[in-house]
Protein backbone atom coordinates (compact mmCIF):
# COMPACT_ATOMS: atom_id res chain seq x y z
CA UNK A 1 0.00 0.00 0.00
CA UNK A 2 1.44 3.48 -0.66
CA UNK A 3 -0.31 5.33 1.95
CA UNK A 4 -2.36 4.34 5.12
CA UNK A 5 -5.74 5.52 5.73
CA UNK A 6 -8.14 6.36 8.86
CA UNK A 7 -4.80 8.34 10.44
CA UNK A 8 -2.43 5.24 10.34
CA UNK A 9 0.87 4.56 8.34
CA UNK A 10 2.42 2.03 6.75
CA UNK A 11 5.36 -0.04 7.42
CA UNK A 12 7.23 1.92 4.23
CA UNK A 13 5.96 4.88 5.75
CA UNK A 14 7.39 4.58 9.43
CA UNK A 15 10.74 3.15 8.15
CA UNK A 16 11.25 6.22 5.95
CA UNK A 17 10.83 8.47 8.67
CA UNK A 18 13.15 6.77 10.74
CA UNK A 19 15.81 7.25 8.28
CA UNK A 20 14.56 11.00 7.59
CA UNK A 21 14.30 11.55 11.40
CA UNK A 22 17.93 10.14 12.74
CA UNK A 23 20.12 10.00 10.01
CA UNK A 24 21.60 14.05 10.34
CA UNK A 25 21.59 13.64 14.07
CA UNK A 26 23.50 10.48 13.53
CA UNK A 27 25.90 12.17 10.97
CA UNK A 28 26.40 14.96 12.80
CA UNK A 29 26.85 13.60 16.96
CA UNK A 30 28.15 10.46 16.55
CA UNK A 31 31.71 10.81 14.92
CA UNK A 32 34.28 13.52 15.80
CA UNK A 33 36.04 15.18 19.07
CA UNK A 34 34.35 13.04 22.02
CA UNK A 35 32.35 10.77 19.94
CA UNK A 36 32.96 7.08 18.47
CA UNK A 37 35.87 6.71 16.25
CA UNK A 38 38.01 3.64 14.93
CA UNK A 39 38.18 0.41 14.97
CA UNK A 40 36.42 -0.18 18.43
CA UNK A 41 33.87 1.64 17.64
CA UNK A 42 33.32 -0.58 14.49
CA UNK A 43 33.28 -3.40 16.65
CA UNK A 44 31.28 -1.54 19.33
CA UNK A 45 28.54 -0.59 16.66
CA UNK A 46 28.12 -4.50 15.67
CA UNK A 47 27.34 -5.66 18.67
CA UNK A 48 25.02 -2.53 19.82
CA UNK A 49 23.03 -3.05 16.95
CA UNK A 50 22.59 -6.87 17.44
CA UNK A 51 21.20 -6.32 20.67
CA UNK A 52 18.75 -3.44 19.54
CA UNK A 53 17.41 -5.91 17.05
CA UNK A 54 16.10 -7.78 20.31
CA UNK A 55 15.38 -4.55 21.99
CA UNK A 56 12.12 -4.03 18.78
CA UNK A 57 10.59 -6.82 19.65
CA UNK A 58 9.79 -5.71 23.60
CA UNK A 59 8.96 -2.61 22.18
CA UNK A 60 6.68 -3.88 20.10
CA UNK A 61 5.24 -5.71 23.13
CA UNK A 62 5.00 -2.56 25.08
CA UNK A 63 3.20 -0.77 22.76
CA UNK A 64 -0.58 -1.35 24.21
CA UNK A 65 0.77 -0.21 27.75
CA UNK A 66 1.86 2.89 25.91
CA UNK A 67 -1.43 3.55 24.07
CA UNK A 68 -2.92 5.22 27.82
CA UNK A 69 0.27 5.08 30.23
CA UNK A 70 -2.38 6.39 33.41
CA UNK A 71 -4.43 3.55 32.57
CA UNK A 72 -1.82 1.10 32.55
CA UNK A 73 0.73 2.38 35.16
CA UNK A 74 -2.15 4.54 37.41
CA UNK A 75 -2.57 8.02 37.59
CA UNK A 76 0.32 9.09 39.51
CA UNK A 77 2.93 6.76 38.30
CA UNK A 78 1.67 6.92 34.10
CA UNK A 79 1.72 10.74 34.92
CA UNK A 80 5.19 10.45 35.94
CA UNK A 81 6.67 8.11 33.48
CA UNK A 82 5.09 10.69 30.44
CA UNK A 83 6.70 13.79 31.99
CA UNK A 84 10.15 11.76 32.54
CA UNK A 85 9.72 11.21 28.28
CA UNK A 86 8.58 14.32 27.84
CA UNK A 87 11.76 16.09 29.42
CA UNK A 88 13.70 13.87 27.21
CA UNK A 89 11.81 14.99 24.52
CA UNK A 90 12.26 18.59 25.20
CA UNK A 91 16.24 18.22 26.01
CA UNK A 92 17.07 16.19 22.82
CA UNK A 93 14.72 19.08 21.06
CA UNK A 94 16.72 22.05 22.50
CA UNK A 95 19.82 19.78 21.37
CA UNK A 96 18.84 19.95 18.03
CA UNK A 97 17.94 23.32 17.35
CA UNK A 98 20.77 24.59 19.46
CA UNK A 99 23.39 22.44 16.92
CA UNK A 100 21.34 23.72 13.98
CA UNK A 101 21.55 27.75 15.59
CA UNK A 102 25.29 26.71 15.66
CA UNK A 103 26.10 25.02 12.16
CA UNK A 104 23.53 27.24 9.66
CA UNK A 105 25.09 30.08 10.29
CA UNK A 106 28.82 28.92 10.01
CA UNK A 107 28.18 26.70 6.75
CA UNK A 108 25.18 28.55 5.02
CA UNK A 109 24.24 31.85 5.99
CA UNK A 110 26.37 34.30 7.23
CA UNK A 111 24.77 37.68 8.47
CA UNK A 112 21.85 36.08 10.35
CA UNK A 113 21.71 35.59 14.03
CA UNK A 114 21.48 32.15 15.06
CA UNK A 115 18.86 33.06 17.11
CA UNK A 116 16.36 33.85 14.61
CA UNK A 117 17.58 31.03 12.48
CA UNK A 118 16.44 28.87 15.84
CA UNK A 119 13.12 30.75 15.85
CA UNK A 120 11.85 30.51 12.55
CA UNK A 121 13.39 26.90 12.10
CA UNK A 122 11.05 26.03 15.03
CA UNK A 123 8.26 27.95 13.59
CA UNK A 124 8.31 25.87 10.68
CA UNK A 125 8.93 22.40 12.86
CA UNK A 126 5.87 23.39 15.27
CA UNK A 127 3.41 22.95 11.58
CA UNK A 128 1.03 19.95 11.84
CA UNK A 129 2.81 18.26 15.03
CA UNK A 130 -0.82 18.19 16.84
CA UNK A 131 -2.48 16.58 13.76
CA UNK A 132 -2.15 12.80 13.26
CA UNK A 133 0.79 11.51 11.83
CA UNK A 134 -0.34 10.57 8.49
CA UNK A 135 1.10 13.92 7.53
CA UNK A 136 4.20 12.45 8.57
CA UNK A 137 4.04 9.79 7.14
CA UNK A 138 3.19 11.08 3.75
CA UNK A 139 6.01 13.15 3.91
CA UNK A 140 8.63 10.74 4.78
CA UNK A 141 7.25 8.70 1.84
CA UNK A 142 7.94 11.37 -0.67
CA UNK A 143 11.15 12.31 0.75
CA UNK A 144 12.53 9.95 2.98
CA UNK A 145 13.58 7.88 -0.29
CA UNK A 146 15.54 10.45 -1.49
CA UNK A 147 17.09 11.72 0.70
CA UNK A 148 18.35 8.22 2.02
CA UNK A 149 19.36 7.88 -1.84
CA UNK A 150 21.35 11.34 -2.14
CA UNK A 151 23.03 10.71 0.98
CA UNK A 152 24.53 7.62 -0.56
CA UNK A 153 25.51 9.07 -3.81
CA UNK A 154 27.41 11.43 -1.58
CA UNK A 155 29.32 8.67 0.41
CA UNK A 156 29.95 7.33 -2.85
CA UNK A 157 31.08 10.42 -4.44
CA UNK A 158 33.77 10.82 -1.08
CA UNK A 159 35.70 7.17 -2.31
CA UNK A 160 37.62 8.46 -5.08
CA UNK A 161 38.99 10.85 -2.49
CA UNK A 162 39.67 7.82 -0.25
CA UNK A 163 43.42 7.06 0.31
CA UNK A 164 45.02 3.76 1.67
CA UNK A 165 47.29 5.25 4.27
CA UNK A 166 44.78 7.60 5.90
CA UNK A 167 42.55 4.33 6.03
CA UNK A 168 45.20 1.92 7.89
CA UNK A 169 46.20 4.84 10.37
CA UNK A 170 42.07 3.98 12.41
CA UNK A 171 42.97 -0.11 12.47
CA UNK A 172 44.84 0.89 15.54
CA UNK A 173 45.11 -2.67 17.14
CA UNK A 174 46.25 -1.42 20.34
CA UNK A 175 42.74 1.07 21.11
CA UNK A 176 40.47 -2.37 20.10
CA UNK A 177 40.28 -2.73 24.26
CA UNK A 178 37.10 -4.25 26.38
CA UNK A 179 36.95 -0.57 27.42
CA UNK A 180 36.82 1.03 24.16
CA UNK A 181 34.47 -1.29 22.72
CA UNK A 182 32.19 -1.10 25.71
CA UNK A 183 32.06 2.59 25.46
CA UNK A 184 31.74 2.35 21.79
CA UNK A 185 28.78 0.31 22.75
CA UNK A 186 26.92 1.80 25.01
CA UNK A 187 27.42 5.17 22.85
CA UNK A 188 25.51 3.93 20.20
CA UNK A 189 23.01 2.33 22.59
CA UNK A 190 22.31 6.13 23.76
CA UNK A 191 22.52 7.37 19.91
CA UNK A 192 19.62 5.29 19.55
CA UNK A 193 17.63 5.84 22.32
CA UNK A 194 14.92 7.30 19.91
CA UNK A 195 13.46 4.51 19.21
CA UNK A 196 12.89 3.75 22.61
CA UNK A 197 9.78 6.12 21.89
CA UNK A 198 8.44 4.03 19.31
CA UNK A 199 5.88 2.56 21.29
CA UNK A 200 3.81 5.83 21.80
CA UNK A 201 3.79 5.74 17.34
CA UNK A 202 3.58 2.20 16.87
CA UNK A 203 -0.42 2.26 17.72
CA UNK A 204 -0.95 4.31 15.19
CA UNK A 205 0.98 1.77 12.04
CA UNK A 206 -0.80 -0.80 9.67
CA UNK A 207 -0.02 -3.90 11.90
CA UNK A 208 2.11 -2.51 14.31
CA UNK A 209 2.52 -6.40 15.57
CA UNK A 210 4.21 -7.14 12.78
CA UNK A 211 6.40 -4.26 12.54
CA UNK A 212 9.54 -5.54 13.96
CA UNK A 213 11.31 -6.13 10.63
CA UNK A 214 10.42 -2.62 9.36
CA UNK A 215 11.93 -1.06 12.64
CA UNK A 216 14.85 -3.45 12.40
CA UNK A 217 15.89 -2.48 9.38
CA UNK A 218 15.42 0.80 9.86
CA UNK A 219 17.75 0.21 12.68
CA UNK A 220 20.35 -1.77 9.83
CA UNK A 221 20.03 0.56 7.33
CA UNK A 222 21.31 3.42 10.06
CA UNK A 223 23.54 1.37 11.64
CA UNK A 224 25.57 0.02 8.07
CA UNK A 225 25.75 4.08 7.22
CA UNK A 226 27.04 4.83 10.45
CA UNK A 227 30.10 1.57 9.95
CA UNK A 228 30.27 3.01 6.71
CA UNK A 229 30.89 6.36 7.28
CA UNK A 230 33.35 5.52 10.60
CA UNK A 231 35.50 4.23 7.78
CA UNK A 232 34.93 6.66 4.92
CA UNK A 233 35.84 9.92 7.79
CA UNK A 234 39.49 9.07 7.87
CA UNK A 235 40.04 7.33 4.78
CA UNK A 236 39.42 11.14 3.51
CA UNK A 237 40.36 13.50 6.38
CA UNK A 238 42.56 11.17 8.05
CA UNK A 239 41.92 9.73 11.57
CA UNK A 240 43.61 12.90 13.57
CA UNK A 241 41.11 15.22 11.73
CA UNK A 242 38.46 13.41 12.66
CA UNK A 243 39.14 12.57 16.33
CA UNK A 244 39.89 16.79 16.59
CA UNK A 245 36.76 17.99 14.93
CA UNK A 246 33.87 18.19 16.14
CA UNK A 247 31.77 18.17 13.26
CA UNK A 248 34.12 16.01 11.00
CA UNK A 249 31.44 15.00 8.38
CA UNK A 250 30.48 18.73 7.39
CA UNK A 251 33.99 18.94 5.44
CA UNK A 252 33.14 15.72 4.23
CA UNK A 253 32.19 16.73 0.16
CA UNK A 254 34.12 19.33 0.00
CA UNK A 255 37.01 17.90 -1.81
CA UNK A 256 34.35 15.94 -3.87
CA UNK A 257 34.01 16.97 -7.87
CA UNK A 258 33.03 15.59 -11.25
CA UNK A 259 35.28 16.29 -14.34
CA UNK A 260 34.21 19.08 -16.05
CA UNK A 261 33.56 21.68 -12.80
CA UNK A 262 30.34 19.78 -12.75
CA UNK A 263 28.58 20.92 -9.05
CA UNK A 264 31.73 21.65 -7.78
CA UNK A 265 30.37 22.35 -4.29
CA UNK A 266 28.85 19.24 -3.53
CA UNK A 267 29.46 20.47 0.40
CA UNK A 268 26.40 23.02 -0.34
CA UNK A 269 24.16 20.22 -1.25
CA UNK A 270 25.47 17.83 1.36
CA UNK A 271 24.39 20.38 3.83
CA UNK A 272 21.54 21.03 2.56
CA UNK A 273 20.89 17.03 3.36
CA UNK A 274 21.46 17.36 6.79
CA UNK A 275 20.01 20.18 7.05
CA UNK A 276 16.21 18.75 6.07
CA UNK A 277 16.70 15.37 8.11
CA UNK A 278 17.11 17.54 10.86
CA UNK A 279 14.85 19.69 10.70
CA UNK A 280 12.43 16.46 10.55
CA UNK A 281 13.97 15.15 13.50
CA UNK A 282 12.96 18.70 15.63
CA UNK A 283 9.40 18.27 14.05
CA UNK A 284 9.52 14.76 14.94
CA UNK A 285 10.13 15.22 18.68
CA UNK A 286 7.90 18.02 19.03
CA UNK A 287 5.16 15.71 17.67
CA UNK A 288 6.41 12.82 19.81
CA UNK A 289 6.02 15.79 22.70
CA UNK A 290 2.28 15.91 21.85
CA UNK A 291 1.90 12.33 21.78
CA UNK A 292 3.19 11.77 24.96
CA UNK A 293 1.13 15.19 26.29
CA UNK A 294 -1.88 13.49 25.26
CA UNK A 295 -1.13 10.14 26.78
CA UNK A 296 -0.13 10.85 29.72
CA UNK A 297 -2.76 13.40 30.47
CA UNK A 298 -0.40 16.25 31.86
CA UNK A 299 -2.01 19.28 30.27
CA UNK A 300 -1.99 20.50 26.68
CA UNK A 301 1.35 21.76 24.97
CA UNK A 302 0.73 23.19 21.55
CA UNK A 303 2.60 26.47 22.21
CA UNK A 304 4.53 25.95 25.57
CA UNK A 305 6.10 22.54 24.16
CA UNK A 306 8.04 24.77 21.52
CA UNK A 307 8.48 27.59 24.01
CA UNK A 308 10.77 25.00 26.37
CA UNK A 309 12.62 23.61 23.21
CA UNK A 310 13.69 27.36 21.68
CA UNK A 311 14.05 28.32 25.05
CA UNK A 312 16.34 25.27 26.20
CA UNK A 313 18.59 25.74 23.18
CA UNK A 314 19.61 29.06 24.02
CA UNK A 315 20.07 28.61 27.50
CA UNK A 316 23.94 29.03 27.96
CA UNK A 317 26.28 29.27 31.70
CA UNK A 318 29.61 30.26 31.29
CA UNK A 319 29.48 29.63 27.67
CA UNK A 320 28.18 26.00 27.97
CA UNK A 321 24.55 24.99 27.02
CA UNK A 322 22.74 22.10 26.32
CA UNK A 323 25.09 20.94 23.37
CA UNK A 324 27.56 20.27 26.58
CA UNK A 325 25.73 18.84 28.76
CA UNK A 326 22.97 16.68 26.57
CA UNK A 327 25.54 13.76 25.97
CA UNK A 328 26.30 13.16 29.83
CA UNK A 329 22.45 13.32 30.85
CA UNK A 330 21.39 11.10 28.01
CA UNK A 331 24.00 8.35 29.08
CA UNK A 332 23.70 8.83 32.80
CA UNK A 333 20.14 9.55 32.93
CA UNK A 334 17.75 9.50 30.08
CA UNK A 335 19.27 5.89 28.78
CA UNK A 336 19.00 4.22 32.05
CA UNK A 337 15.00 6.10 33.38
CA UNK A 338 13.61 5.01 29.90
CA UNK A 339 14.55 1.42 30.73
CA UNK A 340 13.58 1.32 34.05
CA UNK A 341 10.20 3.37 32.92
CA UNK A 342 9.65 0.77 30.28
CA UNK A 343 10.01 -1.82 32.45
CA UNK A 344 7.99 -1.15 35.12
CA UNK A 345 5.24 -0.59 32.23
CA UNK A 346 5.54 -3.81 31.23
CA UNK A 347 5.17 -5.06 34.96
CA UNK A 348 2.27 -3.27 35.27
CA UNK A 349 0.17 -3.68 32.16
CA UNK A 350 -3.39 -3.81 32.02
CA UNK A 351 -4.20 -7.80 33.10
CA UNK A 352 -0.56 -8.34 33.91
CA UNK A 353 0.25 -11.60 35.68
CA UNK A 354 3.26 -13.12 37.34
CA UNK A 355 4.64 -14.99 34.49
CA UNK A 356 4.78 -11.50 32.58
CA UNK A 357 6.93 -10.12 35.62
CA UNK A 358 9.36 -13.02 35.62
CA UNK A 359 10.21 -12.51 32.22
CA UNK A 360 10.47 -8.80 32.04
CA UNK A 361 13.01 -9.17 34.82
CA UNK A 362 14.95 -11.48 32.27
CA UNK A 363 14.66 -8.94 29.72
CA UNK A 364 15.39 -5.75 31.37
CA UNK A 365 18.29 -6.58 34.07
CA UNK A 366 20.22 -8.15 31.40
CA UNK A 367 19.83 -5.04 28.77
CA UNK A 368 20.46 -2.74 31.82
CA UNK A 369 23.76 -4.88 32.67
CA UNK A 370 25.15 -4.39 29.51
CA UNK A 371 23.87 -0.40 29.70
CA UNK A 372 27.23 -0.46 32.99
CA UNK A 373 24.44 0.58 35.43
CA UNK A 374 22.13 -3.18 36.87
CA UNK A 375 23.25 -6.49 37.06
CA UNK A 376 20.82 -9.70 38.06
CA UNK A 377 19.18 -12.61 36.32
CA UNK A 378 15.08 -14.04 35.52
CA UNK A 379 13.35 -16.67 37.44
CA UNK A 380 11.24 -19.07 35.22
CA UNK A 381 8.16 -21.10 36.21
CA UNK A 382 8.59 -24.99 35.29
CA UNK A 383 6.57 -26.31 32.76
CA UNK A 384 4.66 -28.75 35.03
CA UNK A 385 3.66 -25.96 37.03
CA UNK A 386 1.71 -23.95 34.14
CA UNK A 387 -1.88 -24.30 32.71
CA UNK A 388 -1.68 -24.21 28.51
CA UNK A 389 -5.50 -23.78 26.99
CA UNK A 390 -5.69 -24.38 23.41
CA UNK A 391 -8.76 -22.83 22.85
CA UNK A 392 -10.43 -19.45 24.80
CA UNK A 393 -14.06 -18.99 24.66
CA UNK A 394 -15.70 -15.31 25.38
CA UNK A 395 -19.33 -15.16 26.12
CA UNK A 396 -21.89 -12.64 27.58
CA UNK A 397 -23.10 -13.60 31.08
CA UNK A 398 -24.87 -12.40 34.16
CA UNK A 399 -21.62 -10.42 36.04
CA UNK A 400 -20.99 -9.46 32.62
CA UNK A 401 -17.75 -11.54 30.60
CA UNK A 402 -17.85 -15.53 30.75
CA UNK A 403 -14.01 -17.11 30.02
CA UNK A 404 -14.00 -20.73 29.28
CA UNK A 405 -10.21 -22.19 28.94
CA UNK A 406 -9.80 -25.05 27.14
CA UNK A 407 -6.65 -27.23 27.40
CA UNK A 408 -5.78 -30.12 24.98
CA UNK A 409 -5.32 -33.44 26.68
CA UNK A 410 -1.85 -33.79 27.31
CA UNK A 411 -1.31 -37.26 28.55
CA UNK A 412 -3.10 -38.31 24.82
CA UNK A 413 -0.58 -35.44 22.91
CA UNK A 414 2.18 -36.69 23.80
CA UNK A 415 1.85 -40.31 23.97
CA UNK A 416 2.34 -40.86 27.70
CA UNK A 417 -0.80 -42.71 28.45
CA UNK A 418 -1.35 -41.24 31.78
CA UNK A 419 -4.83 -40.10 33.22
CA UNK A 420 -4.90 -36.53 34.31
CA UNK A 421 -5.16 -36.12 38.01
CA UNK A 422 -8.21 -34.14 37.82
CA UNK A 423 -9.68 -36.67 36.49
CA UNK A 424 -10.06 -35.91 33.15
CA UNK A 425 -11.27 -32.05 33.52
CA UNK A 426 -9.90 -30.11 30.79
CA UNK A 427 -12.41 -26.64 30.95
CA UNK A 428 -12.14 -23.89 33.10
CA UNK A 429 -14.83 -21.18 33.53
CA UNK A 430 -14.63 -17.99 35.02
CA UNK A 431 -17.25 -15.28 35.16
CA UNK A 432 -16.83 -11.27 36.36
CA UNK A 433 -17.50 -8.09 35.15
CA UNK A 434 -14.34 -7.76 32.71
CA UNK A 435 -11.04 -9.35 31.83
CA UNK A 436 -8.87 -7.75 34.82
CA UNK A 437 -11.33 -8.87 37.36
CA UNK A 438 -11.42 -12.72 35.76
CA UNK A 439 -7.43 -12.58 36.03
CA UNK A 440 -7.60 -11.68 39.29
CA UNK A 441 -10.00 -14.55 40.28
CA UNK A 442 -8.02 -17.00 38.17
CA UNK A 443 -4.98 -16.10 40.46
CA UNK A 444 -6.99 -16.29 43.64
CA UNK A 445 -8.77 -19.49 43.07
CA UNK A 446 -6.16 -21.71 40.29
CA UNK A 447 -2.33 -23.26 41.53
CA UNK A 448 -1.08 -22.94 38.20
CA UNK A 449 0.36 -20.14 36.28
CA UNK A 450 -1.70 -19.53 33.03
CA UNK A 451 -0.14 -19.60 29.95
CA UNK A 452 -1.30 -17.74 27.09
CA UNK A 453 1.18 -18.33 24.53
CA UNK A 454 -0.24 -21.86 23.19
CA UNK A 455 -3.81 -20.22 22.36
CA UNK A 456 -5.29 -21.43 18.53
CA UNK A 457 -8.63 -21.07 18.43
CA UNK A 458 -10.50 -18.39 19.47
CA UNK A 459 -14.32 -18.73 20.06
CA UNK A 460 -16.93 -15.48 20.60
CA UNK A 461 -20.59 -15.79 21.83
CA UNK A 462 -22.72 -13.98 19.56
CA UNK A 463 -24.00 -12.18 21.51
CA UNK A 464 -20.78 -10.19 21.96
CA UNK A 465 -20.13 -10.09 18.55
CA UNK A 466 -24.19 -8.45 17.79
CA UNK A 467 -24.01 -5.96 20.79
CA UNK A 468 -20.30 -4.60 20.20
CA UNK A 469 -18.43 -6.41 22.83
CA UNK A 470 -16.24 -7.91 20.79
CA UNK A 471 -13.88 -4.49 20.60
CA UNK A 472 -12.91 -5.19 24.40
CA UNK A 473 -12.46 -9.03 23.59
CA UNK A 474 -9.80 -7.14 20.76
CA UNK A 475 -8.38 -4.90 23.09
CA UNK A 476 -7.62 -7.47 26.20
CA UNK A 477 -6.06 -10.00 23.42
CA UNK A 478 -3.91 -7.11 22.35
CA UNK A 479 -2.31 -6.26 25.40
CA UNK A 480 -1.89 -10.13 26.13
CA UNK A 481 1.55 -9.98 24.89
CA UNK A 482 2.17 -13.92 24.08
CA UNK A 483 -1.02 -14.56 22.71
CA UNK A 484 -0.08 -15.08 18.73
CA UNK A 485 -1.68 -12.70 16.27
CA UNK A 486 -2.39 -16.40 13.84
CA UNK A 487 -5.02 -17.99 16.21
CA UNK A 488 -8.55 -18.66 14.29
CA UNK A 489 -11.31 -16.78 15.51
CA UNK A 490 -14.85 -18.21 15.31
CA UNK A 491 -18.48 -17.35 15.97
CA UNK A 492 -20.98 -20.09 18.48
CA UNK A 493 -24.26 -19.43 19.99
CA UNK A 494 -22.72 -20.63 23.28
CA UNK A 495 -18.73 -21.11 23.11
CA UNK A 496 -18.44 -22.54 26.74
CA UNK A 497 -20.93 -25.43 24.88
CA UNK A 498 -18.64 -25.70 21.99
CA UNK A 499 -15.57 -25.87 24.48
CA UNK A 500 -17.17 -28.39 26.93
CA UNK A 501 -17.59 -30.64 23.65
CA UNK A 502 -15.41 -33.64 23.69
CA UNK A 503 -14.98 -35.85 20.59
CA UNK A 504 -15.35 -39.66 20.21
CA UNK A 505 -11.19 -40.28 20.81
CA UNK A 506 -11.80 -37.85 23.29
CA UNK A 507 -10.03 -34.57 21.64
CA UNK A 508 -11.04 -31.08 22.91
CA UNK A 509 -12.61 -28.61 21.26
CA UNK A 510 -9.05 -26.45 20.40
CA UNK A 511 -7.49 -29.81 19.10
CA UNK A 512 -10.29 -30.91 16.94
CA UNK A 513 -11.07 -27.33 15.42
CA UNK A 514 -7.19 -26.78 14.48
CA UNK A 515 -6.91 -30.13 12.71
CA UNK A 516 -10.40 -29.51 11.30
CA UNK A 517 -8.94 -25.96 9.47
CA UNK A 518 -5.27 -27.30 8.92
CA UNK A 519 -6.55 -30.13 6.75
CA UNK A 520 -9.10 -28.66 4.69
CA UNK A 521 -8.20 -25.05 4.13
CA UNK A 522 -6.10 -26.25 1.44
CA UNK A 523 -9.07 -28.21 0.02
CA UNK A 524 -10.93 -24.41 0.13
CA UNK A 525 -13.79 -26.16 1.83
CA UNK A 526 -13.08 -23.89 5.31
CA UNK A 527 -12.19 -19.78 4.90
CA UNK A 528 -10.59 -19.15 8.28
CA UNK A 529 -10.36 -15.60 10.21
CA UNK A 530 -7.27 -15.13 11.89
CA UNK A 531 -6.58 -12.75 15.20
CA UNK A 532 -4.47 -10.28 12.84
CA UNK A 533 -7.45 -9.67 10.41
CA UNK A 534 -9.54 -8.59 13.09
CA UNK A 535 -7.32 -5.96 14.06
CA UNK A 536 -6.65 -4.62 10.90
CA UNK A 537 -10.56 -4.70 9.93
CA UNK A 538 -11.05 -2.72 13.25
CA UNK A 539 -8.46 -0.29 13.09
CA UNK A 540 -9.67 0.51 9.16
CA UNK A 541 -13.15 0.49 9.68
CA UNK A 542 -14.35 -0.50 12.79
CA UNK A 543 -15.98 -2.98 12.51
CA UNK A 544 -15.69 -7.03 12.90
CA UNK A 545 -15.01 -9.10 9.74
CA UNK A 546 -17.79 -12.04 9.47
CA UNK A 547 -16.91 -15.04 11.41
CA UNK A 548 -16.63 -18.55 10.65
CA UNK A 549 -19.82 -20.23 12.68
CA UNK A 550 -18.89 -23.21 14.88
CA UNK A 551 -21.86 -25.31 16.55
CA UNK A 552 -22.63 -28.84 17.74
CA UNK A 553 -24.85 -31.27 15.65
CA UNK A 554 -25.65 -34.88 15.83
CA UNK A 555 -22.67 -34.52 18.67
CA UNK A 556 -20.21 -33.53 16.17
CA UNK A 557 -18.60 -30.60 15.53
CA UNK A 558 -19.28 -28.39 12.47
CA UNK A 559 -17.82 -25.40 11.11
CA UNK A 560 -20.02 -23.06 8.52
CA UNK A 561 -18.79 -20.05 6.52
Amino acid sequence: MRFAENNRISHRQLYRQMILALLAPFMLCVFGKGGMNGISAVAGMIFALILLGFYVIWLIRLTPSFEDPVKSAGAFAGRLIGIFFLIYVLMAGGYLLALLRRLVPAKLITGVSGRWIAFWAILVCSVGTCKGVQRRGRMAEVSGGLLLGGIMIMMILCVPQAKTEYLMEEIRWEELTVRNVSQSFYGTLCAFSPVALLPFLLGNVEKYGSAGKTVAGGILTLGGILIGMELLLPAVLGYDRVAAESYPVLPLLAGADLPGNVLARFDILWMGFLLYSLLFAIGSLLYYGNQIIGKSHPGRGRFWLLALVFLISLLEEEGKGILDYFGWCLAHIFVPGILICQFYMFIRGKGHRRKQRKRAVGVVTGILSVSLFMSGCGAAVEPEKRMYPMALGVDASEEGICLTYGMPDLSESTGQGKEEEDGGSRVLQISGADFTRIEKMYDQSQEKLLDMGHLQVLVMGRTLVEDGRWRMVLDYLKQEIFVGEDLYVFEAEDAGEILNWHGEDNSSAGEYITGLIRNRMSGGNITAVTLRELFYEKYKEDKILRLPIVKIRNGSLEVEV
